[in-house]
């Protein structure tokens, strides 16, 4: 990615947030809807600023005409797996059967350094092909695994973090490390690729299930040493689960409170799933300024359970989304904020469009210190965007023409949408994907 851009100007409805819109008032504040407007990105692939169509524009710029589409900034995605493509949709099991059966026999294929790669750019290709920019993710405990992945992102000029997945116990031969081996593999891949680029590198302890403490100690210390290091894991996903890790570490008052032992919990951890922590786990995570990383769509298919937003929320827990593929039955954040409207509707709230997309935008962002950069159509964003159509299809477009405002339109164009409504995806102020125009 060398070429010189060009200043382009892309005219549109465009959409984002500058607050927190709440979990469910439909008037909640921080929605910036700019409808008709063009929205300016420089030759760095920045977002220049933005004005009314109506105005004309002054100097030289490269025009797309998309009047009547949605611009939304590009999708971030907190937690899924890489090495899980293979998996996506198998016939479920609950959460330690589904790793026994799918997970592990697919991840150990990604230990072959070309199937890595093959996988890298199908799993990276599709999340652009969702409107998805931004990711954290689960390689495998492969090094070729971690290479291919960031490789494959850099390629695209993707943000992304990731690292090597840690697991010394309790779980097959073939995808067991160990404790002094996997730091110092740990050690080497930053060196590689931490803060090359857009990437950043995270200690990954699979869970705390698959680490012994000393595999857990050396995970902590090295999230103290590096600056700037991210931290993902699991986290109270599956009841059985969580009676193990008591079982496993009996001096610990809960399963988060394992992590917080070992250094662990601080403001860059990213915490899959989160389902079952309680009023003190919530403290602990809003004091150090951690995220939960919300799966709806993996939760519901394995039978995890209903996160309680509502308690996240009030008491100050950073929540994001994840598709969580494979556990995840799709990548597209679409279908992961549809079903975590579902979710929500299981525990008697009201999930509301706007909540769900600044949560897979800017809220995101802000809770893994990127809101800067990522999340927003601000000026000085990077220009990570998604060109969408309000609708697909004949049903879908005459639920928009009856739409009763904006909120009503956004909350079907969720529901109703999926892959076929996205134009384009842009990425650093580049065209990556597009589809063909009919």
């Amino acid at each position: 990615m060398t070429t010189a851009l060009r200043r382009r100007a892309i005219r549109a409805d465009l959409l984002d947030f500058t607050a927190d819109p709440g979990l469910e008032d439909v008037n909640g504040p921080g929605v910036r809807w700019r409808p008709d407007h063009w929205l300016l990105i420089d030759e760095q692939g920045r977002i220049a600023g933005a004005q009314p169509a109506s105005e004309p524009l002054q100097g030289d710029w490269q025009v797309e005409d998309h009047t009547g589409r949605l611009v939304l900034p590009g999708f971030i995605d907190t937690h899924l797996h890489s090495g899980q493509i293979d998996v996506i949709g198998a016939h479920g099991t609950a959460l330690l059967d589904w790793l026994e059966t799918h997970t592990f026999p697919a991840e150990r294929r990604m230990g072959d350094a070309a199937h890595a790669e093959a996988i890298s750019s199908l799993f990276l290709d599709a999340l652009l092909a969702t409107g998805t920019t931004t990711a954290a993710v689960f390689p495998t405990v492969h090094v070729s695994s971690v290479d291919a992945l960031f490789a494959q992102a850099e390629a695209r000029g993707m943000r992304l973090i990731a690292g090597k997945v840690l697991m010394d116990r309790h779980a097959p031969e073939f995808l067991r490390d160990e404790a002094a081996a996997s730091d110092a593999d740990n050690r080497a891949l930053i060196e590689r690729w931490h803060g090359r680029g857009r990437l950043a590198y995270a200690v990954t302890p699979r869970f705390a299930v698959t680490s012994t403490p000393e595999q857990m100690r050396l995970a902590g210390r090295l999230v103290g040493e590096v600056p700037g290091l991210y931290m993902q894991t699991h986290v109270a996903e599956n009841t059985d689960e969580v009676r193990w890790v008591a079982e496993l570490f009996p001096e610990a008052r809960s399963y988060l409170d394992v992590y917080a032992r070992f250094g662990l919990l601080h403001d860059r951890s990213i915490f899959a799933h989160g389902i079952w922590l309680d009023e003190a786990d919530r403290q602990a995570l809003a004091a150090a300024g951690a995220q939960v990383a919300h799966c709806p769509s993996s939760n519901l298919f394995l039978g995890s359970g209903l996160f309680d937003w509502a308690a996240a929320e009030a008491g100050g827990v950073n929540v994001s989304f994840g598709c969580d593929v494979g556990g995840g039955t799709s990548l597209s954040m679409l279908r992961t904020m549809a079903d975590g409207y579902k979710v929500q509707a299981m525990r008697g709230r009201r999930l509301t469009a706007f909540k769900c997309l600044y949560t897979a935008t800017r809220g995101a962002a802000r809770a893994l210190r990127l809101e800067q950069e990522i999340g927003s159509l601000d000026v000085g964003a990077t220009a990570d965007l998604a060109i969408w159509d309000w609708a697909s299809d004949p049903v879908s477009r005459r639920r928009q023409q009856v739409a009763r405002d904006l909120h009503d339109r956004l909350f079907a164009w969720m529901t109703l949408g999926d892959d076929r409504n996205l134009v384009a995806t842009w990425v650093a102020g580049r065209p990556v994907v597009t589809r063909s125009q009919p």
